[in-house]
């Protein structure tokens, strides 16, 4: 074999040996990789086994592991006792809440009249029952129904309190209503005011004790139908007979779940007369068709203070409208409705409304109005639909306010100002939100400089009868309120501790 031969058959043994696989053994146990043999160990894998017992112990037990935990232990102990004496301090020192007062379902929000079921819907009782949901966006919390019992004015012998007038509906459909009412979280008050056609009851109750042993049964005959309450008008008429008595210890009795109520409302009797005859009567709410608004603003204003604090605001009911009163809108035609509605909301106690003062209906207009609201107005009717509408939106925005706010359900009443014309007061509960209410019923504007150790520089605008020149959610001065002439305001502000 030349040396060329010899050379190629050297290249080929070295081409072979790259060929072979870097994981083949070898007779020496090494592994080849390339042309470096390495030797691998057979065991690399070091294993911590740690301490036995028997060696921690002896560790733990040296005086320097003793005092760290000693140190720990101290500090621990230390450290919980600190955040039980901080918590301690915090309670103590943090202001307590006052309790929420007692509050019934007439004390939660508007309650509305419609003393004439078929003049509110041509479908009487079932109409009633047709509009719940219409009632329930304005956030009403009962209905004070009728009179819808058989009677002819001035004709007591004709007295049925127990039995429906046809006219109205049976008594299958009240049930239906009551149902569907308390679903939706409504409760329903029956008028059983006996001599409804004229509103002259005196006589029926100087003649004997007849009508008023007939009230009496009618009142136990519809609680147990489950109505949850009794309304009756000309009071202080009917607290003189010997059956008031009795006619009381049935309202006495509280059911577990929901207590019934004993209503009544008087009218065309002072402030001190109506105080009296609420002492003497102790209905759970009471009517007053106080304050008047055609009168000065500083008697009204007084009217208002001694009512609020001679009586709990729960059982006083505040309503300028109705069967005698006429509508909210045509008490004084040149103060807008929303003045009313402001006033009504806002005072302690519980607001009541005739069907159509949600929008402002005078008397010359019809329930049915309402009902036409979403139709399309022709150009006549434009103006006053469009009014219409403005006032029931204000209206409802009022009384989503009474609603969820404490200081509007049920805080405290502070008078600031009075005038002629005009009215301020405060509404405040504990550490929630304040509010502030002013109201011109003049034909001139005028500047309130308002004073309280409570008030800030500036106030939140919640609600306006004039949205133009003070906006909802603007901030406006409170020192010197300015208001226009026709013009109420609701503003609010933080508690300030």
């Amino acid at each position: 074999m030349n040396k060329e031969e010899e050379m190629k058959e050297v290249e080929l043994n070295e081409m072979d040996q790259e060929k072979q696989p870097m994981t083949a053994e070898t007779p020496t146990g090494t592994e080849k990789n390339g042309c470096v043999k390495v030797k691998v160990p057979e065991d690399t894998e070091v294993k911590f086994t740690g301490l036995s017992k028997e060696e921690l112990m002896k560790v733990a037990g040296t005086p320097g592991w003793v005092r760290i935990r000693w140190v720990l232990l101290a500090l621990f102990w230390l450290g919980w006792v600190g955040m039980l004496a901080g918590a301690i301090v915090i309670i103590v020192q943090a202001p307590r809440c006052k309790p929420i007062p007692e509050m019934n379902w007439w004390n939660e929000g508007p309650l509305y009249q419609i003393s004439d079921v078929n003049e509110f819907s041509d479908r009487g009782l079932k109409g009633v029952d047709e509009k719940l949901d219409y009632l329930n966006q304005m956030k009403v919390k009962g209905l004070i129904l009728g009179p819808i019992h058989t009677v002819q004015a001035d004709q007591s012998s004709t007295l049925e309190l127990t039995s429906i007038n046809p006219e109205f509906g049976t008594e299958s459909d009240l049930q239906t209503l009551l149902d569907r009412a308390h679903r939706k979280g409504m409760s329903i008050v029956l008028n059983l005011t006996p001599n409804y056609g004229n509103g002259g009851i005196s006589a029926w109750f100087n003649k004997g004790a007849s009508v008023a042993e007939q009230l009496k049964e009618a009142c136990i005959y519809w609680l147990g139908k489950g109505v949850d309450g009794i309304f009756l008008s000309d009071l202080k008429d009917i607290a003189k007979t010997e059956a008031w008595t009795s006619i009381q210890a049935i309202f006495n009795k509280t059911d577990e779940t929901k207590k019934i109520a004993l209503m009544g409302s008087v009218t065309a009797l002072s402030v001190d007369e109506v105080s009296l005859l609420l002492n003497r009567t102790s209905v759970d709410l009471f009517l007053t068709g106080l304050p008047d608004p055609g009168k000065s603003w500083i008697t009204q204003a007084d009217v208002i203070q001694k009512l609020y604090a001679s009586h709990p605001q729960t059982s006083l009911g505040w309503s300028l409208s109705g069967q005698i009163l006429g509508s909210l809108a045509s008490r004084t035609p040149s103060v807008p409705v929303r003045l009313y509605h402001t006033l009504l909301f806002t005072l302690p106690g519980t607001p009541v409304f005739s069907a159509g003062d949600e929008v402002g209906l005078k008397k010359e207009e019809k329930l049915q109005a309402m009902w036409d609201l979403e139709s399309q107005a022709d150009g006549a009717n434009a103006t006053a639909k469009e009014e219409h509408i403005a006032v029931h939106d204000f209206f409802k925005a009022l009384s989503d306010l009474k609603a969820k706010e404490r200081a509007l359900l049920h805080g405290e009443y502070v008078s600031l100002h009075s005038s002629h014309s005009s009215l301020a007061f405060l509404r405040l509960w504990d550490q929630s939100e304040r509010f502030l209410v002013a109201m011109n019923w003049g034909s001139d504007s005028v500047t309130m400089k308002l004073v309280n150790e409570d008030l800030p520089a500036e106030g939140r605008v919640r609600a306006t009868t004039n949205a133009e020149s003070l906006p909802v959610d603007s901030m406006v001065s409170v020192e010197k309120l300015q208001l226009g002439p026709k013009q109420a305001v609701l503003l609010s502000y933080p508690y300030a501790g």
